[in-house]
C-alpha cells in the first residue's frame, strides 16, 4: 500500500501562537492557568496542556477571582472579557489574528446590515456575533437570504474555517440579490491551502484520512471537500478510531490533517499503516508567524 501525504497540513500560525501562549503563561505565572473554551479544537493538544496545568473552562464564570485566564484562538464575545475584568482576572488573549480581523470588520461596519456566513453555535461565530448586530447565515440549514432593500449596502463576513467553495457560493448568491453588498474575504489562508491540497489528493487515492478532532470545523470541512469529489474520507485523531475494514484491499491512501492537529498524530497513522512507499503531494506554504501578546514576549 502506498501513502500520499498532503502538503500543507497540520498546524497553522494561529494555532502555533495559541499553544505557545499557554505554554509561556504556564512558565511565567505557574499553575493553574485557566483557558476559556478549548485553546484549539484538538483533544490531544488540550489533554497535553491539561497535564501541564492548563484548565479548560466552558464558562468564564467558572474562573476563580484573581486567577489568570486565556481566551481561546477562536475568539470570544466582549461580555466574556467584561466578566473577566469584574473578577479581577489577569487576561491573556490567544484569539487568532485572522479572527480578530473579522471582529474588527464587524465593528467597522456596525452601522450597516451585516450577514455572517458561519455555523451557529461554533465558538468563533459566538465571538464574532458579540462584536455587532448581524444575521448568521448557516448553509447547513438556511437556503433563504434575509430580506432587505435590494439596493442595501450590506456587508458579508464569514467564519474563517469554512469550505472555500461553499462560502463563495453563498457570497455570490448574496451579491446577486444585493448588488451593493460588500464581500469580505475572511477564509483563513491555512484553511484554503489545506482544502486545495486535498483536491490534489482525490485523484490519486482510494481513501483520504483526515487526522483531527470531530469538533474541529476545518477538519470536518477537509473531509467534506474530499467527499464532494467522490473520494471516501474518514475523520479521526488516531487509528483506533477507525474500523480496520476501511483499509481492507486499498492500494492508495491519502492523509491530511487539520490546522489544529499536531504532526505526531500523523506519525502515529504512518506507523500504523506501514506503507510500502510515501509520496508527498503539494507544496509547502510560505512561513507565517504571528507575534505573541506583549506581556509574554
Amino acid at each position: 500500500m502506498e501513502l500520499f501525504l498532503a502538503t500543507p497540513r497540520g498546524f497553522c500560525a494561529g494555532v502555533v501562537r495559541a499553544i505557545e501562549i499557554v505554554e509561556r503563561a504556564l512558565d511565567l505565572y505557574g499553575t493553574p492557568i485557566y483557558v476559556k473554551h478549548e485553546i484549539v479544537h484538538n483533544k490531544y493538544v488540550v489533554n497535553d496542556l491539561a497535564k501541564k496545568g492548563a484548565i479548560t473552562l466552558k464558562d468564564i464564570n467558572e474562573a476563580p477571582i484573581g486567577g489568570t485566564v486565556i481566551f481561546s484562538a477562536h475568539g470570544s464575545p466582549p461580555k466574556d472579557y467584561e466578566i473577566a475584568k469584574s473578577k479581577n482576572l489577569k487576561i491573556i488573549d490567544a484569539t487568532c489574528p485572522l479572527v480578530t480581523k473579522v471582529h474588527n470588520e464587524a465593528k467597522k461596519y456596525n452601522d450597516k446590515k451585516i450577514i455572517l456566513i458561519g455555523h451557529k453555535g461554533h465558538q468563533e461565530v459566538i465571538g464574532t456575533t458579540g462584536q455587532a448586530d448581524m444575521y448568521v447565515y448557516d448553509d447547513r440549514e438556511d437556503n433563504i437570504l434575509p430580506k432587505y432593500d435590494s439596493d442595501e449596502e450590506l456587508v458579508v463576513l464569514s467564519q474563517t474555517t469554512l469550505s472555500v467553495e461553499d462560502t463563495n457560493k453563498v457570497a455570490n448568491q448574496i451579491k446577486n440579490q444585493y448588488k451593493n453588498a460588500i464581500i469580505r474575504n475572511d477564509i483563513c489562508y491555512a484553511v484554503s491551502n489545506r482544502q486545495n491540497a486535498v483536491k490534489e489528493l482525490v485523484e490519486l487515492v482510494d481513501l483520504i484520512i483526515v487526522i483531527g478532532s470531530i469538533n474541529s470545523s476545518n477538519c470536518v470541512r477537509l473531509k467534506e471537500v474530499a467527499e464532494s469529489y467522490g473520494t471516501k474520507a474518514v475523520l479521526a485523531n488516531s487509528p483506533d478510531e477507525i474500523e480496520e475494514d476501511n483499509f481492507y484491499g486499498l492500494l492508495n491512501i491519502g492523509i491530511t490533517s487539520g490546522a489544529s492537529t499536531p504532526e505526531i498524530l500523523v506519525d502515529n497513522f504512518i506507523n500504523f499503516l506501514k506503507p510500502s512507499k510515501i509520496n508527498i503531494i503539494g507544496t509547502d506554504e510560505r512561513d507565517i508567524n504571528f507575534t505573541l501578546p506583549v506581556e509574554l514576549q
